[in-house]
């Protein structure tokens, strides 16, 4: 299930071209937060500066690399946290990783954007209020995997609950 919620409250699907758009749209906004000159910003991303107006104007995109990259060096940038619902980090491995697991830091719990869908054991199920993807926390806030496809994420709670439980 890729299904989210932009900021019209319209259902998106939440995909790397979605994602993509998001970071376009978004990327003058972010620029503005920091204070960066178009020159700067554009050095920041290893751009020229006729390509990042372009992009601001809606005329090219940053592409996924481009759009990971802005991502992860301001994801404490306010409307990158607004648009996909805290650090956009869990959403990128997501989408690059297809539900891949891997070895994630600790979290810190899901107190803002997420909602607990179930808890059992030592595992909850949580689902980000933003970007509506889906994962899983052990009991001391790590992350075990993440996913859009909530039928994948349940089938792996499942899977972790019955090893718990042998």
């Amino acid at each position: 299930m890729k299904e989210g919620m932009n900021s019209r409250n319209l259902l998106i699907i939440m995909t790397r071209d979605e994602f993509i758009k998001q970071v376009d749209g978004k990327l003058k906004l972010i620029r503005t937060e920091f204070q960066y000159s178009q020159d700067k910003m554009a050095e920041v991303l290893g751009i020229s500066k006729k390509t990042l107006v372009q992009i601001e104007k809606s005329r090219a995109t940053l592409g996924w690399m481009g759009a990971v990259a802005l991502c992860t060096m301001f994801g404490n940038s306010e409307i990158v946290s607004m648009t996909f619902g805290g650090n956009p980090l869990d959403m990128i491995m997501a989408l690059a990783f297809d539900s891949t697991e891997r070895s994630y830091p600790k979290t810190m719990g899901g107190k803002v954007w997420w909602s607990e869908i179930e808890t059992e054991g030592n595992y909850r199920l949580q689902k980000n209020i933003i970007s509506q993807h889906y994962r899983i926390l052990d009991d001391t806030d790590r992350r075990i995997c993440s996913s859009f496809e909530y039928d994948n994420i349940k089938i792996r709670f499942e899977e972790l609950m019955n090893h718990e439980n042998t």
